[in-house]
């Protein structure tokens, strides 16, 4: 995983810019030797902001850069000249990306919309010069405010996957073989568990130039939501998909039974994950006779729409495809 270009999680230290100091100054001039109080305010510190850029899909542009800090501001100046606020810095990340507390784990808030831009840590507010303190009975005075401190702290960014259609099976379910079918996808594809270790994105084009997005996740394992196998690392994606694409193996000697065990573990890593629409494909349909697919047929779940399907065979993906798109109209 270590060479892979797919990070979905980074920790990060943030810090804003500190605000900078008011001026205490006092007008001098050749004829005016005592004149009155003229510093200007302190500049502001620099933001620390994330913007939600869908040119990004990965969250590597971070994983080597664990320190951010934006610029302080510029002290105020003589003849109220104002400082300069201090840069911003700004964040592009990928859209669907959470973002937390990393001390107390607290969900800050999600980004969600194209374009979308949060200010992760403000920065501190300028310090007023001495002239904002005169007054008729204070008409020189001798301070200023300093800066305000800009934020910092350490922040957790995780990504989780935006897609119409995600994939829900155990590993070497077929999964991968069916994205790589039916969409321009290449994912890597071999007959041993946990082939996918990172979610794959496809385009599956449906009836008059429309289409809709697919992702494939690394595959769950009874116990997932607990942390067995690479579970918990992962579910997370399923979350943001409109409609779950439940794939359970012809070779399985349950089909009901499997797809109880994903449904389990979807319900209790987040009980929402099954208030989404659900669509059953039995895969490696090419596997049986005519018999066993009858027999097949008889066992499954009643209250799911389901499709026998065989990515190498080529059959069922046109019925699939229609199911996947009618949940998604819902």
């Amino acid at each position: 995983m270590a060479d892979s270009n797919f990070i979905d999680y980074v920790k990060i230290f943030c810090a804003s810019g500190h605000g900078g100091a008011g001026s205490m100054h006092l007008h001098r001039a050749k004829y005016i030797p005592k004149g009155g109080p003229d510093g200007g305010d302190g500049g502001r510190g620099g933001h620390i902001i994330l913007r939600a850029n869908p040119q990004f899909w990965t969250l590597i542009h971070l994983k080597y850069r664990k320190h951010v800090k934006a610029e302080d501001g510029e002290k105020g100046g003589a003849a109220l000249c104002k400082g300069k606020n201090g840069s911003d810095v700004v964040l592009d990340v990928p859209v669907g990306t959470v973002v937390k507390d990393a001390e107390s784990e607290e969900l800050l808030f999600e980004m969600v919309e194209a374009g979308e831009e949060r200010v992760l840590c403000k920065g501190g507010r300028g310090g007023l010069g001495n002239n904002n303190f005169k007054s008729a009975t204070q008409q020189t005075p001798r301070y200023a405010q300093p800066g305000e401190d800009g934020q910092e702290g350490w922040f957790i960014l995780e990504l989780k996957v935006l897609a119409d259609v995600g994939l829900v099976g155990l590993p070497n379910a077929g999964k991968s073989t069916l994205l790589s079918t039916i969409t321009s996808a290449k994912p890597k594809i071999a007959s041993y568990a946990f082939t996918t270790l990172e979610p794959n994105l496809g385009i599956v084009r449906y009836y008059d130039d429309r289409s809709f997005v697919m992702a494939d996740i690394p595959g769950i394992i009874e116990g997932a939501h607990e942390g067995r196998g690479i579970g918990l690392r992962f579910l997370r994606h399923i979350e943001r998909n409109s409609v779950l694409l439940f794939m359970v193996s012809a070779e399985e000697e349950s089909i009901s039974a499997t797809y109880r065990i994903l449904l389990k573990e979807l319900e209790e890593y987040n009980p929402e994950l099954l208030d989404k629409q659900r669509v059953l494909a039995v895969t490696k349909c090419d596997l049986l006779d005519s018999e066993s697919e009858r027999r097949v047929k008889r066992t499954l779940p009643r209250k799911i729409p389901c499709v026998m399907i065989s990515s190498v065979g080529q059959t069922g993906l046109k019925e699939l495809k229609e199911m996947l798109w009618d949940a998604l109209q819902k």
